[in-house]
C-alpha cells in the first residue's frame, strides 16, 4: 500500500527566493499525481458501451491491497438505471506483495437510450474510493419487416379448463379406501367378538356345555392331565363367580373355600357340607397336579370330573329363585345396558361420519386447494360478488359509468345542495363497516367555475372522516382513466367508527378518486376489507371501469 504521508506539497513563502511562473508551473503536475497515487488502488472496467436490449455487461472492479486490509464492494441496485441481475464472487489474486480483488457485476437494461452508470463506492479500511462514471448506449432489435411479417394482436379467448385429472384423484381415493376399509374390518370384527361375548348362556347351561366339551377333548388321552385340570377348576370356579361369589375365579383354592363356608354360616346358601368337602379335594389334587406336576390316573381325573358335575347340580338346586324386586332391577339394568349400547353405536357413527368428512376435505382441498374448501364449507361473499355477473350503469349529472357487482342505490338528500350547485346526485352500494362499500357522487355547478382539485379533495377526505372513518392513513397521486381522463388518487387504510364510543379494531381499505372540470365534479369511493384474494381484485376491475362524461366547454 502506497503511503501517502510520504508525498509533500510546499509553496514559498515571502522569506524565500522570488516565485516564478515555472514554479507555479509545478502545481498542476504534483496535483495530478497526488490524485494518480491516492486513487490508483482501485480501479473500474466495462467490456462493452454498446450492447442490444437485455443484453449482460461485465463490470469489474480492481482492488490492490494488502492482507489486513478490509475492502467493501457496493452490493444492490447502486447501478440505476441499469439493473444488476447478477453478482460474481470476488476473484482474489496475489502478485507483488499485494492482494488484487476482483469484483465483477452483470448489468443489463430493458429500455433503449443511452444511459451512465454511476460512480461506485468502495471502502477500505473504512476509506472511501470512487471510480469513474461510464457512458453507455443501449440500442434496440432491428426488425426486418420486409422478411418477418407482422400479424394484428389477437382477441383474447375463453380457455376451457383442462380436463380432469383422474388418475391424480386415484392416488388419493386408493390409499384413503385401503385405510377405511381396514377400520371397518377392524370395527365389524371387535363388534362380532364383543357381541359373541355378550351372547352368553346361563350360568348353569354355561358351565354343563363346558364339561361336555371338555370330555370331548383329547387331553386325557394325551395325557395333559396340568391342562385337564386347568379347565375343570376353571369351569367350577367361573360357574360359583356367576352364581355365588363374583371373587370366585380370582380367588385360590384355600380362600374359595373358606369363602363358600362364609356363605353357608351366614345362610346366603343352604350347601351341604359333603358338597363343600368333595369340592376341597377336587380343588387340592389339581393344585398338585398344576403345581407340583404330579400325574392322575385317567379314571382319578374321570372321577373328578364327575364330583365337579354334581357339585354344580347341587349347588344349582340350592340357589334361591330371584325375587320380583330382584327380577325387576335386573330388567332395569339390562335396559339401561342397551340404552348404553344404542348411545355407543350412534356416537361410532357419528365419528365415523366425522371422519369421512376430514377425509373428504382433505382430498378436495388437496385438490382443488383448501381456501376454496374454506368458501365452499363457511361461505365467502367477497368471492361470491367477484365471480358473479357485474352491472355497467351511468349514475348522476355530470355522467359517472361504473361497473360494480350490485346496482348503486340514490340516496335521498337530507338538505338541499349549496348555492353554487345546481344539482347533485349520490349513490351507494353497502355500508362503510361491510365488506364492501361503493359511492358515487356527482355535483353540477349553477356557474362554471375553475375547480381545485386539491381544495376538493381535502374536503372529500373531510366527508370521509365526518362520515366514520378514523384513524386515516392518506397518500395522494395523480390518476387516470382508461381513456385518459386525468383527476386526482387518494388511498389508504382507516379505522371505522361504529357507535359513538366503539370503534371498529378491523383495518378497512379505501380508494377515492376525484375529477372536476369547469361544469361539475364527480367523485368515486371504494371502501373494503382486504382477504388478500378477492377484494384487491374487485377494486381494480371497479377503478378500470369508470368512464366520465366530460363536457365539450
Amino acid at each position: 500500500m502506497l503511503d501517502y504521508g510520504q508525498i509533500k506539497i510546499g509553496f514559498p513563502t515571502r522569506s524565500q527566493r522570488p516565485c516564478r511562473y515555472r514554479d507555479y508551473a509545478l502545481f498542476p503536475l504534483l496535483f495530478f499525481l497526488f490524485t494518480f497515487f491516492a486513487n490508483a488502488q482501485v480501479t473500474s472496467s466495462i467490456d462493452s458501451t454498446n450492447i442490444k436490449i437485455g443484453e449482460e455487461i461485465q463490470y469489474s472492479i480492481q482492488v490492490n491491497a494488502d492482507s489486513t486490509d478490509v475492502v467493501v464492494f457496493p452490493e444492490g441496485q447502486t447501478f440505476l438505471p441499469l439493473e444488476v441481475i447478477q453478482s460474481y464472487k470476488v476473484d482474489t489474486t496475489f502478485e507483488n506483495t499485494k492482494y488484487r480483488l476482483i469484483k465483477r457485476y452483470g448489468l443489463t437494461q430493458f429500455d433503449s437510450g443511452a444511459y451512465t452508470i454511476p460512480s461506485q463506492k468502495v471502502f477500505i479500511n473504512e476509506k472511501q474510493y470512487a471510480t469513474d462514471s461510464v457512458n453507455v448506449e443501449v440500442r434496440d432489435v432491428a426488425v426486418d419487416t420486409t422478411k418477418q411479417k407482422m400479424f394484428d394482436i389477437k382477441p383474447a379467448i375463453e380457455v376451457k379448463e383442462p380436463p380432469f385429472d383422474y388418475i391424480k384423484l386415484l392416488y388419493w381415493i386408493i390409499p384413503i379406501l385401503i385405510i377405511i376399509g381396514i377400520l371397518i374390518f377392524i370395527f365389524f370384527r371387535r363388534k362380532k367378538i364383543k357381541e359373541a361375548r355378550e351372547v352368553q348362556l346361563p350360568p348353569y347351561e354355561e358351565a354343563l356345555v363346558a364339561l361336555k366339551n371338555l370330555d370331548s377333548s383329547p387331553l386325557l388321552r394325551e395325557n395333559k392331565s396340568k391342562e385337564y385340570y386347568s379347565s375343570l377348576t376353571e369351569i367350577v370356579k367361573r360357574y360359583l363367580d356367576r352364581e355365588v361369589d363374583e371373587t370366585a375365579l380370582e380367588s385360590t383354592s384355600d380362600v374359595l373355600i373358606a369363602r363358600l363356608q362364609l356363605h353357608k354360616d351366614a345362610g346366603h346358601f343352604d350347601f351341604d357340607a359333603e358338597t363343600i368337602k368333595d369340592l376341597d379335594q377336587v380343588l387340592k389334587r389339581a393344585d398338585l397336579v398344576k403345581f407340583a406336576k404330579m400325574t392322575q390316573e385317567q379314571g382319578q381325573a374321570e372321577s373328578d370330573r364327575r364330583t365337579i358335575e354334581e357339585i354344580i347340580n347341587e349347588t344349582h338346586e340350592v340357589i334361591p329363585e330371584p325375587t320380583e324386586e330382584e327380577l325387576q332391577e335386573n330388567e332395569e339394568y339390562l335396559a339401561q345396558l342397551e340404552k348404553k349400547k344404542k348411545r355407543k353405536q350412534w356416537m361410532l357413527g357419528i365419528a365415523g361420519l366425522f371422519s369421512l368428512l376430514i377425509l373428504a376435505g382433505v382430498v378436495y382441498g388437496s385438490i382443488n386447494g383448501f381456501d376454496n374448501l374454506k368458501d365452499a364449507v363457511l361461505g365467502n361473499s367477497i368471492r361470491e360478488l367477484s365471480e358473479k355477473k357485474w352491472i355497467k350503469s351511468e349514475y348522476g349529472n355530470p355522467m359517472v359509468v361504473i361497473e360494480t357487482p350490485e346496482v348503486l342505490t340514490r340516496v335521498p338528500l337530507k338538505d338541499s345542495p349549496a348555492t353554487n350547485i345546481s344539482t347533485k346526485d349520490i349513490f351507494t352500494y353497502g355500508n362503510m363497516n361491510e365488506e364492501l362499500y361503493i359511492l358515487v357522487s356527482t355535483q353540477k355547478f349553477a356557474q362554471p367555475q375553475e375547480p381545485n382539485l386539491d381544495d376538493m379533495m381535502e374536503k372529500a377526505l373531510s366527508d370521509l372522516e365526518k362520515g366514520g372513518a378514523k384513524n386515516m392513513i392518506v397518500k395522494q397521486e395523480d390518476f387516470e382513466t382508461q381513456k385518459g381522463i386525468k383527476g386526482k388518487k387518494a388511498y389508504g387504510d382507516f379505522n371505522v367508527q361504529v357507535s359513538d364510543k366503539e370503534i371498529n379494531k378491523e383495518t378497512s381499505k379505501y380508494e377515492l378518486l376525484l375529477f372536476a372540470q369547469k361544469e361539475g365534479f364527480q367523485q368515486i369511493i371504494i371502501v373494503y376489507k382486504d382477504d388478500g384474494r378477492f377484494a384487491e381484485d374487485i377494486k381494480e376491475r371497479i377503478t378500470s371501469s369508470v368512464e366520465l362524461e366530460i363536457s365539450e366547454n
